[in-house]
């Protein structure tokens, strides 16, 4: 079942749908990326923690659209306990939701030894199933933990953005089924679109994972604890689903 925010979600999709892509607020610590040349479309997406709830329905939508075997996820929020320097107790929960960057110098190409893994010509990194051979060296390059082998198939899998349903001029699963509106896509190409302008509007407020890999991640985080940028210190709880029991 899909989840949906009459304010946040039904708005996203019109923009999407009528060619201006989405997105909630401010950019990035790192530069904002630069126009691509040749004006073609580069997609990319804003999660804004602040506004993530936990709710999982980005990952159960996930799932349900890809056919993810269970205890794998392409996307995931995972939970984390904080507590202050010292302290005995928690001082509260930090969600980060957590999927494959489809960075511009992804790692997890060069290390292919049959060049499944590749870049499209707008952005999305993708895996050709027919040519993988399951090796996991993909698996082991990605300095973000967004990839797996998929023990139904065999063969390396992760996050697409959902390419079919970009492809169809549909938002991908998960940013559809975002109930507060944390997640956003975009193209980054576009400059009257609300993703570049936000991008632009707010270079102090945006940050990415791991900055210091050189992968030029395009996945964008708003409100990303400093602490959660690198390595954490700690393992995040990642949500399982449960088996209804009759």
């Amino acid at each position: 079942m899909k989840h949906h925010s009459e304010s946040a979600v039904s708005a996203s999709r019109r923009a999407f749908l009528g060619g201006i892509p989405v997105i909630t607020a401010a950019a990035a610590l790192a530069p904002a990326p630069a126009l691509a040349a040749g004006g073609k479309q580069h997609w990319a997406m804003l999660v804004d923690v602040r506004k993530c709830i936990g709710c999982q329905a980005c990952t159960v939508a996930c799932i349900q659209e890809n056919a993810v075997p269970e205890g794998s996820f392409r996307t995931v929020v995972s939970t984390y306990s904080v507590k202050l320097v010292d302290a005995v107790q928690p001082a509260g929960t930090y969600l980060l939701p957590r999927l494959c960057n489809h960075c511009e110098a992804p790692p997890c190409i060069p290390v292919c030894p049959v060049g499944a893994t590749f870049k499209r010509d707008d952005g999305i990194v993708v895996i050709d199933g027919e040519r993988c051979v399951g090796c996991a060296y993909c698996v082991q390059a990605c300095p973000y933990d967004a990839r797996f082998i998929n023990h139904a198939t065999n063969k390396a899998d992760k996050c697409t953005f959902c390419a079919h349903r970009v492809d169809a001029g549909l938002l991908p699963a998960c940013v559809e089924t975002c109930v507060g509106g944390a997640r956003i896509f975009g193209d980054l190409n576009d400059p009257q679109g609300e993703l570049r302008r936000r991008l632009d509007a707010a270079k102090a407020e945006v940050k990415v994972l791991k900055p210091e890999q050189g992968t030029e991640p395009r996945v964008f985080y708003i409100g990303l604890d400093e602490r959660f940028q690198g390595k954490v210190e700690g393992q995040g709880t990642l949500w399982q689903p449960r088996k209804a029991h009759g």
